[in-house]
């Protein structure tokens, strides 16, 4: 099965080992790329903070690219929104990782009764942009004091309309894996600009969230996963 692949790299190169070895060919066609703002990161963590917060395996990146600065910070408390990026802290290193359930809301629950609802200095959120508000609004609600700083920014990545015919005139497409709106709303962008509708592309688009969905154009015939993560998505397939 030919499944084009509109994540960022370098997770859509994870993403294309993971189909390979289901035995199908990855179709790569990264929507979106990030830029890191390692700076914004440093001074972020020399302030006061009693817990860091992450909603994306993209921010661990950035963490990386501190090298001996993130040491001091490793046993400090971390909360992950599900089980990539988990993994993800766990390989740099962090040693109290809490893991919610898949969304920004589930997340905060997480915390809430984790970090206390009080706590004694503010959590620490790493952010991209844009991002949904839905573990930053949860928190409000909760009243969980915190600060939220933007690590990375999505940034979308030029492609010409005659890309996407070309990559059909190679062969047919018999599924697209859509990971976030933004990437959707690129990809619907990338449909008008071509003047093809969404059934003539794939008969299939597999989308990790609802509202991920609710971004393709009318006639795309969508499919969501059982839980927000790449493990549901691929088991679509």
């Amino acid at each position: 099965m030919r499944v084009l692949v509109t994540r960022p790299r370098p997770a859509a190169a994870a993403t294309a080992l993971k189909l390979e070895a289901m035995g199908h060919e990855a179709i790569m066609l990264p929507l979106m790329q990030a830029e890191h703002l390692v700076a914004a990161v440093e001074t972020a963590l020399k302030q006061g903070h009693g817990a860091i917060a992450l909603t994306s395996a993209e921010a661990t990146r950035v963490l990386t690219a501190l090298g001996g600065a993130l040491e001091p910070h490793l046993e400090t408390p971390l909360f992950c929104v599900g089980e990539a990026t988990g993994r993800a802290a766990s390989d740099l290193g962090f040693t109290d990782i809490h893991v919610g359930p898949g969304t920004g809301e589930g997340l905060a629950e997480t915390i809430a009764a984790s970090f206390g609802a009080v706590p004694r200095e503010p959590l620490l959120y790493l952010a991209g942009s844009p991002r949904s508000d839905g573990l930053e609004r949860a928190l409000r609600q909760r009243g969980i004091d915190h600060r939220t700083v933007e690590c990375y920014r999505m940034t979308p990545v030029d492609h010409r309309p005659e890309e996407l015919s070309g990559l059909l005139r190679a062969g047919r497409i018999e599924a697209v894996l859509l990971y976030s709106r933004e990437t959707t709303r690129q990809f619907a962008a990338l449909l008008s600009q071509s003047g093809l509708h969404a059934a003539a592309v794939s008969p299939r688009y597999l989308c990790l969230s609802a509202s991920i969905a609710d971004a393709l154009p009318s006639g795309a015939a969508t499919e969501v996963a059982a839980m927000p993560d790449e493990e549901h998505l691929l088991k679509l397939l």
